[in-house]
């Protein structure tokens, strides 16, 4: 069952102009949604791995991972559940990176990734969406550690795309060939998840 932080409160935000999608309202807050139980992984037992379409895979501690390029990426966000925010400002590592740590030609085959987390869930995105400076692995929020409940220590950050592409508590990168939806794909919502064009769910 979803969940939802409470204290919650959304406002209107008329200087918002060409910023804000459409169907979406802004709020200061960062709301916090789940589908189950929130996994708290010490930095010391986290590990995230890329596994290659051909399935080589290459796995980065906490500490190899904090020495690999840094990024401070500011994104606007945008969750599918209506509310958005402005200027969120992060720190991670960039997808791009991470192909290239993993070496052998990583993604040159693969036209997919997916993203799979503690507790189960996945989400899938195409490859291009993750690449060129479109996404990041991200440890950070606003100069703090991402806590537990915004997917600490590390979660994806796909700012682009609605936020449940934007996997908390992310281990494990898999390139793909073949499209694969994840959890919540499966169960209804859109494939893609574009804000621009309220791509929510398969059936809207």
């Amino acid at each position: 069952m979803n969940t939802f932080s409470p204290g919650f409160h959304r406002r209107a935000d008329r200087a918002a102009g060409d910023r804000l999608p459409p169907g979406q309202y802004l709020t200061d807050d960062f709301p916090v949604l789940s589908a189950g139980p929130t996994p708290r992984t010490g930095r010391d037992d986290w590990t995230l791995s890329l596994v290659t379409e051909t399935g080589d895979r290459r796995t980065w501690t906490w500490a190899e991972f904090m020495d690999l390029p840094q990024d401070r990426p500011t994104a606007d966000i945008h969750c599918v559940t209506r509310w958005s925010k402005f200027d969120t400002v992060w720190t991670g590592v960039s997808l791009d990176t991470l192909l290239d740590g993993a070496g052998g030609g990583a993604g040159a085959r693969a036209a997919h990734l997916l993203a799979v987390c503690d507790g189960g869930y996945t989400t899938n995105v195409p490859l291009a969406d993750v690449t060129g400076g479109r996404a990041w692995i991200a440890h950070t929020y606003g100069d703090r550690p991402l806590p537990p409940e915004h997917g600490g220590p590390a979660r994806l950050l796909i700012p682009h795309l609605y936020f449940w592409k934007s996997a908390k508590w992310v281990r494990e990168l898999r390139l793909l060939t073949e499209d694969r939806p994840g959890f919540w794909e499966t169960a209804g919502y859109h494939n893609y998840g574009d804000p621009w064009r309220e791509q929510r769910y398969t059936w809207s």
